[in-house]
């Protein structure tokens, strides 16, 4: 079995492979207080919980936007899980290229969904992850990940709205029945929402127009992206375990 990480800005989302099955997935918060120790003993009470014993783990892939955690992460896996690590960086087989002005300053995860999107899906392909940024990313038909997108991301926005006025409450993130909202919840929360399926419908077509791409396929992934998919036939499919597949393909190009 191998565990997969990717370690997010607000969550680090895991998974235990089989082969190609997705055993099970469990998240934590992205804390950056927390030390080896407690990383170790918390992931190995999650992978108990889903019955799976340390001494099943015979690999370990890791994806990570937040540096600041590493260190007592990573220590934590190797003293209490497994020694050797892959880490998502420059010089790991991928399966694709990193295109663009710049192509070492591109996400981990980022490169980790393109990866899974082009494997599973083929290319040309979109992915769309609706993270705590929501994330445009374009990979070419002979596999080179060459443009994206980043805007914020719904709760990025929503947080903005709440924090940065008076009287605008915390609220939860959920499409209401009607746009013609008659309170100020539903109208924060129609705002959000369709805000985010309009933003997503226009960068989809303005990619289309300026790739040449008319066939493009469009992949979505992130936690709230099944309520965006669900609301627009121009996303073809959503994968919430996009990015688990991702370090699953990229451990098994690098361990065979």
């Amino acid at each position: 079995m191998i565990l997969v990480i990717d370690v997010g800005n607000t969550n680090i989302t895991c998974g235990v492979y089989k082969g190609k099955t997705l055993e099970t997935t469990f998240r934590i918060t992205s804390n950056n207080q927390r030390t080896s120790d407690e990383y170790g003993v918390l992931l190995t009470e999650l992978l108990s919980k889903a019955e799976i014993e340390t001494s099943q783990i015979d690999g370990v892939i890791v994806a990570s936007v937040v540096p600041n955690i590493m260190h007592s992460l990573l220590g934590g896996i190797r003293r209490y899980i497994y020694e050797e690590i892959l880490i998502v960086k420059s010089g790991v087989k991928t399966g694709i290229r990193v295109g663009g002005k710049n192509p070492a300053s591109t996400g981990a995860d980022r490169i980790v969904d393109a990866v899974a999107a082009y494997e599973l899906y083929g290319g040309p392909v979109l992915v769309i992850d609706f993270g705590t940024a929501t994330t445009y990313d374009l990979v070419t038909e002979d596999g080179c990940f060459n443009a994206g997108v980043i805007a914020p991301g719904i709760r990025i926005s929503a947080k903005a709205l709440w924090e940065g006025t008076a009287k605008l409450p915390d609220i939860e993130i959920k499409k209401p029945d009607t746009i013609l909202a008659q309170d100020t919840i539903t109208g924060m929360q129609a705002g959000l929402v369709f805000g985010q399926i309009g933003q997503a419908e226009y960068i989809i077509q303005r990619i289309k127009k300026e790739s040449g791409y008319d066939n493009l396929k469009v992949v979505a992934t992130g936690g709230l992206g099944r309520i965006i998919s669900e609301e627009t036939d121009m996303i073809h499919e959503y994968n919430s375990a996009l990015t688990l597949e991702g370090l699953r393909i990229i451990y098994e190009k690098n361990t065979k």
